[in-house]
């Protein structure tokens, strides 16, 4: 007869597995918002962004809550400053 510990054994496995995965997801979860916060304190006017729904414009004008850009023929759009997602790649 068997003594049980195989199967204890796999059901340590079953439970321990989601849980890792949580602590996976909350460690990547946390370093994304600290990349991001980075981000949006070092941004400064004259950088080529691109706002989280994929809109390239250059800062003009900058403040705590407000970013305003120039996104070409003369044309400046004010977003919220949360809305910047990334610095516009190096052009080819």
């Amino acid at each position: 007869m068997s003594d049980g510990s195989g199967s204890g054994l796999a059901y340590l496995v079953i439970l321990g597995l989601p849980f890792l995965l949580l602590v996976w997801m909350f460690i990547s979860q946390r370093n994304r918002s600290k990349q991001v916060q980075t981000l949006q304190s070092s941004l400064e006017v004259g950088e080529e962004v691109v706002t989280t729904s994929g809109l390239y414009g250059t800062i003009t004008a900058l403040d705590d809550t407000v970013a305003t850009l120039d996104v070409g023929n003369g044309v400046s759009l004010r977003f919220d400053r949360r809305a910047i997602g990334m610095r516009a790649p190096e052009a080819v």
